[in-house]
């Protein structure tokens, strides 16, 4: 009985390691699949700006709009409806603010994003588009009266000087002489109005479920988007730009949205927004790749500058950061 008992012994810690060791790997993987989040969700948005690049000559900003918000509504109806109808007084109660929401981050966005592929390139949309965490927080300290810093003001100084030099071409005197490029400056308005949809999301908080709000902001779209669609010259759907519409309805319109959720969630918003740096490398590959965009000396001085900007700008002072960290893992 003794020699089972010193036989048991070893096994049982034997087991006692293999638990732990499995335990650790499933911390691990769990760890590097939250990780994973933000970084799929980059890469659907960096891909959804080559799509929006692609797309300008094969089908009409309007066209691509609608198709895109009207396959992405019929998609999630069936998922959704249930709760939302269950939660329709509150929806209904919160439907003039979710409606403002859909223009701003579906309609006003997205068009101008597609009007703007016209005449800008892919790189130029990807480097601007990487200001939005900075232009969110000067909104947010213009109008939701968060505490304006200096590191914000520096911020925000250095990406504008880095936003002048790159829609320039690295010339500023050519702005005063020919005026800001049509692309660029649609883009710009774009990406603020993408910014007040953030700010106003977070100030409103309506009480609904994600996706339900996803729901209600989707169909604002798509019921301002349709006379706006027989209005235009219509596109018909082709072969040739069928894969940009779906990669638009699919991926960038219900599952990035998804997988932000998470990693917002999981690993708080803050080190969320770290990851949106990765945006104009990922875009900027990406237009080189299958766009056959290149890399010029002011995209790395006026992006560089842009992105130094954004990353002076989001940092927050000490006592911020503790009681960022302590909401992050709660």
């Amino acid at each position: 009985m003794i020699a089972a008992i010193e036989v048991r012994g070893p096994e049982r810690m034997k087991a006692h390691k293999m638990t732990t060791a499995a335990q650790t790997a499933d911390r691990t993987s769990h760890r590097f699949i939250l990780a994973l989040m933000p970084l799929l969700t980059m890469l659907i948005w960096s891909g959804n700006t080559i799509v929006t690049k692609a797309s300008a000559g094969l089908i009409e900003p309007a066209s691509i709009a609608f198709y895109r918000w009207l396959i992405a509504l019929l998609l999630l109806t069936p998922f959704v409806m249930r709760g939302l109808w269950a939660n329709r007084r509150v929806a209904i109660r919160f439907w003039p603010k979710l409606a403002v929401l859909g223009m701003l981050g579906m309609v006003i966005y997205q068009s101008l994003a597609y009007e703007a592929a016209k005449t800008t390139t892919a790189l130029n949309m990807g480097l601007l588009a990487a200001l939005m965490p900075l232009i969110s927080i000067l909104l947010a300290s213009a109008f939701a009266g968060e505490r304006l810093t200096r590191s914000r003001i520096l911020g925000g100084i250095l990406s504008l000087l880095g936003v002048i030099y790159l829609i320039s071409h690295g010339d500023p005197v050519k702005l005063l002489a020919g005026g800001l490029h049509i692309g660029d400056a649609l883009m710009i308005v774009a990406i603020i109005a993408n910014s007040f949809y953030g700010v106003l999301l977070k100030r409103w908080a309506p009480p609904l479920p994600m996706w339900q709000q996803i729901w209600c902001q989707i169909a604002v779209a798509t019921a301002f988007l349709l006379p706006l669609w027989l209005l235009s010259d219509i596109s018909p759907v082709t072969a040739d730009n069928l894969p940009l519409v779906l990669f638009a309805a699919i991926p960038t319109s219900l599952l990035a949205p998804f997988c932000w959720m998470i990693a917002v969630r999981e690993l708080g918003a803050a080190r969320s927004a770290l990851y949106i740096n990765l945006l104009p490398l990922l875009v900027a590959a990406l237009a080189w790749l299958l766009l056959g965009e290149t890399l010029a000396f002011f995209h790395l001085v006026g992006g560089g500058m842009a992105l130094a900007g954004v990353a002076i700008g989001m940092r927050q002072p000490s006592a911020m950061r503790i009681a960022a960290a302590t909401s992050d893992q709660r």
